[in-house]
C-alpha cells in the first residue's frame, strides 16, 4: 500500500501559491513525511517543509490520496495548480504546523547542538502530525533528533530526565528541552522491534520491571515533576472527564463500577509507579546489544499492570499468559503478599477504557483537521472495554 500526495504550498509569509502535481510515495502512513519531502525535491526541485494534513480521501489512514500544506522559501519553478485552502488560524494548531514553525524549531535545535559542540550539516524532516513533529539532524559528531510535541505530551522531557539518573541507557538521552514541547534526543542505534518474539518481549518486560521497581518509591516526586497522576481515584476522575463529551453508553456499567474496581486493585497490594503507557514492541529499539524504550509521551504515574497488558495484547493467549505469569512472579517476589494476577484481571477492561480516554484527550487537544487520525478510536476502545468485562 502507498499514498498519493498533493502538496498545497504557501510562501515564507504564509501566502498561498498553489499545488504541486500529485505524486506517489511508498509509505501509506499519513504522518510519515520524509518521502513526501524527498519526492517534492526529486520530482520538482522543490525544498518544502510539510506543515499539516489538509484532507484525505479516506475517513482514516492509511493510504489513499492525501493533501498536505507545505511551506517553501521561494516560489518553485514548476507550474502550480490553483488550490483553494483555508488558512484560518486555529487555537489548537501545533506551533510546528504554522508557517515558519518548522524553521524556528530547527533553528533552536541547531543552536543547542552547536552549544554542545555538535554542529549540524544536514536536516531532514521525518514526521508531522498532531502528536509530534520529528526531524533528523546529522553532523560530524553524529545524529540527533528534534522532537516537538503538543502540550499534553510535554512531560516526556521530565520523564527522560528522571530515567537518565535512575535507569541510565533504558531510554533515549535528552540533550536539551525548552519547556514548550521541543526536545533534542541523542540517536538510539538499532531498529524498532515491531516483530519481537516471545523471548524478546520477555526481556523487555524484565528490564522494564527493574525500572518500575526503582520508580515505585518516587511516585510523588515524578508527579511533582509534571508526570500525570493516574493513581486510583485520580485515574477514575480523569477517565470520566475525558469521556464526558463522547457517548460512553456501551461501557456504562464499567464506568459506574470503576471506583469500586480500582479499590479492589489497590487491595491487590502493588505499588504505583512510572508507567510507559504505550509499551508495545514498536516503542522499543534494539541493535542486538541493548534495548531502549522510546516515546515516553504517554507516560503517567499509576499501576504497573497497564504496561504488561499493552505488551501482551496482540499475542496468542498461551504466549500472553506466560509473559503475564512471569511478570506476576517478579512482583510477588518483590512485594510479598501482593496479588498481581488479580490486579491484571481487574484492570484488563480498565486498560481499554483508559485508551478510549487517551484518544478523547487527543481529540480535545488538536484542531479538527487532524481528527481523522483518531476519530474512530474512542468508540472502538469503549467497545473493547465493554467486551473485556
Amino acid at each position: 500500500m502507498s499514498r498519493t500526495v498533493t502538496l498545497v504550498l504557501v510562501d515564507a509569509d504564509g501566502r498561498p501559491l498553489g499545488a504541486l502535481p500529485p505524486y506517489e510515495v511508498p509509505e501509506p502512513w499519513w504522518q510519515e513525511v520524509g518521502s513526501v519531502v524527498d519526492g517534492a525535491r526529486r520530482r520538482y526541485g522543490v525544498d518544502v517543509a510539510v506543515l499539516r494534513l489538509l484532507t484525505g480521501d479516506r475517513p482514516a489512514p492509511p493510504g489513499g490520496h492525501v493533501t498536505y500544506l507545505g511551506q517553501v522559501t521561494e516560489p518553485p519553478a514548476v507550474p502550480l495548480t490553483p488550490a483553494p485552502v483555508d488558512l484560518t488560524p486555529h487555537p489548537l494548531r501545533a506551533p510546528y504546523a504554522e508557517p515558519g514553525g518548522p524553521a524556528r524549531s530547527v533553528a533552536w535545535a541547531t543552536r543547542e547542538l552547536r552549544r554542545l559542540g555538535r554542529p549540524v550539516t544536514a536536516v531532514a524532516q521525518q514526521r508531522t502530525w498532531n502528536l509530534s513533529a520529528i526531524w533528523r539532524l546529522d553532523g560530524p559528531a553524529g545524529t540527533a533528533w528534534l522532537k516537538q510535541v503538543p502540550a499534553f505530551f510535554r512531560h516526556e522531557a521530565a520523564v527522560l530526565r528522571w530515567l537518565a539518573t535512575a535507569a541510565p541507557t533504558t531510554a533515549p538521552t535528552l540533550l536539551a528541552a525548552d519547556g514548550t514541547g521541543r526536545m533534542l534526543l541523542d540517536h538510539v542505534p538499532g531498529e524498532d522491534r515491531y516483530g519481537a518474539d516471545e523471548a524478546e518481549r520477555a526481556a523487555v518486560a524484565a528490564e522494564h520491571h527493574a525500572v518500575q521497581l526503582r520508580a515505585a518509591g518516587e511516585a510523588a516526586a515524578l508527579v511533582a515533576a509534571g508526570v500525570p497522576d493516574r493513581r486510583g481515584p485520580a485515574l477514575a476522575r480523569w477517565i470520566r472527564d475525558r469521556l464526558a463529551p463522547h457517548d460512553p453508553t456501551v461501557a456504562a456499567d464499567l464506568l459506574a463500577g470503576l471506583d469500586d474496581r480500582l479499590d479492589q486493585v489497590r487491595d491487590c497490594g502493588l505499588p504505583d509507579t512510572l508507567v510507559h503507557g504505550d509499551l508495545h514492541p514498536g516503542n522499543v529499539r534494539g541493535d542486538g546489544l541493548r534495548r531502549t524504550v522510546i516515546d515516553w509521551g504517554d507516560a503517567f504515574v499509576g499501576h504497573p499492570a497497564f504496561d504488561i497488558l499493552r505488551l501482551t495484547e496482540t499475542l496468542d493467549p498461551p504466549v500472553a499468559g506466560r509473559l503475564r505469569d512471569a511478570w506476576a512472579a517478579r512482583w510477588r517476589a518483590d512485594v510479598p503478599g501482593s496479588a498481581p494476577e488479580r490486579a491484571v484481571e481487574l484492570l484488563r477492561p480498565v486498560a481499554e477504557l483508559r485508551l478510549a480516554a487517551v484518544y478523547a484527550m487527543f481529540l480535545a487537544g488538536i484542531e479538527p483537521g487532524e481528527h481523522p487520525y483518531h476519530r474512530g478510536d474512542v468508540p472502538a476502545y469503549l467497545s473493547r472495554a465493554a467486551a473485556a468485562i
